[in-house]
C-alpha cells in the first residue's frame, strides 16, 4: 500500500500474513516507484515472510522521463535520500515490529545502498549493479562517493551483485570493492547492466537472476 514519509516522499509497504522475520528497505532503480517494484516488494514479502518498504527518490518529479531523471541525478542530495532511506527503514520498525532491518537497491538504487551501508543504521546491504563510484555525470555538491561509505568502520556487511560487462561498474572499480572485508562480490561472466530485476529487459537473464536472489535470500536469512 502507498504511504507517505514525514518528508512528504511516497513509499509502498508490503508485509507479510504472518509475523515478519526481517524488515528491508527497496530502493527502486532511477525510474522509481512503479509496478514492476510495487509486485517485487509484494513477492519478497509473501515469498520470504519480510516487512518491504520501497522509496521513490525523486519526490515531486514522479512524471521525469528517463532523460531528466538522469539529468537530475547530480541535483540529488544524499542528505534528502538517505534520510528518506532512514525513514524507511522507521516505518518498518514501527508499523511492523521488526528488529532487524535491510537495504537492498538496484542500479542507482545499488548505488544508494552502498551509501546506505556505511552508515550503520542497517544489519545487511545487497546493491544489484549499484554504481561503485559516482559516474562523471552524476558528480553534485550533495553526493558523496559509494566506496568511501563503504570504507567506514561502522559500515554494514554488503552483498554486491554485478554483471561482468556493465559499463557502469567498470573492472578497476571492482577490483577495489573486492578488497573491502565487509564486501562479499559476486561477478556474473557475460551479463550485462540490469540483468536481474526486469525480466523486460534485454539484458534480463534468467538463470543468473535465479542465482542472484537465491544469494540474497541466503545473505538476508
Amino acid at each position: 500500500m502507498r504511504i507517505a514519509l514525514p518528508s512528504g516522499t511516497a513509499a509502498e509497504l508490503a508485509v507479510p500474513d504472518s509475523t515478519p522475520t526481517r524488515g528491508v528497505v527497496l530502493i527502486p532503480d532511477i525510474m522509481g516507484l512503479r509496478p514492476l517494484f510495487d509486485e517485487m516488494a509484494a513477492r519478497l514479502a509473501a515469498d520470504h515472510g519480510w516487512a518491504v518498504c520501497e522509496v521513490e527518490p525523486f519526490p515531486g518529479q514522479e512524471d521525469l522521463d528517463l532523460p531528466g531523471r538522469m539529468s537530475a541525478v547530480a541535483r540529488l542530495e544524499d542528505d534528502r535520500v538517505l534520510g528518506d532511506v532512514f525513514a524507511d527503514a522507521d516505518v518498518l520498525v514501527e508499523r511492523a515490529g521488526v528488529a532487524r532491518v535491510a537495504v537492498m537497491g538496484f542500479c542507482m538504487g545499488g548505488m544508494y545502498t552502498f551509501k546506505s551501508a556505511g552508515l550503520g543504521r542497517f544489519d545487511r546491504a545487497a546493491a544489484f549493479y549499484g554504481m561503485i563510484r559516482l559516474p562523471e555525470n552524476w558528480r553534485g555538491p550533495g553526493h558523496a562517493e559509494p566506496l568511501d561509505q563503504l570504507r567506514k568502520p561502522e559500515a554494514s556487511q554488503v552483498l554486491a551483485i554485478i554483471g561482468e560487462n556493465d559499463a557502469y561498474t567498470p573492472p578497476p572499480d571492482v577490483n577495489e570493492l573486492r578488497t573491502l572485508p565487509n564486501v562479499e562480490v559476486v561477478v556474473y561472466p557475460g551479463a550485462e547492466h540490469g540483468f536481474v530485476h526486469d525480466a523486460s529487459r534485454p539484458a534480463h537473464r534468467a538463470d543468473d537472476a535465479a542465482d542472484a536472489w537465491r544469494r540474497l535470500a541466503d545473505f538476508f536469512a
